[in-house]
């Protein structure tokens, strides 16, 4: 069981970021990328088979790119009421 001073406190983006990045500033999406780059890659582990038959587990990169550019859609169309 994990105590409450184990736990890494995780940091939110500023709400000024989210409102930047979602009307469309570059370098406010960027910030929202870096952040989630972490979850990204880790989403994005997959586990590969050589000629050998041996298994390693490694980034596919196809699937990062894609969950990130699925990440700027959804900045892109988020409303702010």
């Amino acid at each position: 069981m994990k105590k409450q001073g184990d736990v890494k406190q995780r940091r939110l983006l500023p709400f000024a970021t989210i409102e930047a990045a979602a009307s469309g500033n570059v370098e406010a999406i960027q910030a929202v990328l870096k952040h989630y780059e972490g979850y990204i890659a880790k989403l994005s582990i997959r586990k590969f088979h050589d000629e050998y038959g041996n298994s390693y587990y490694c980034v596919d990169e196809t699937l990062r790119r894609r969950l990130e550019t699925k990440l700027i859609t959804k900045v892109l169309d988020f409303k702010i009421a």
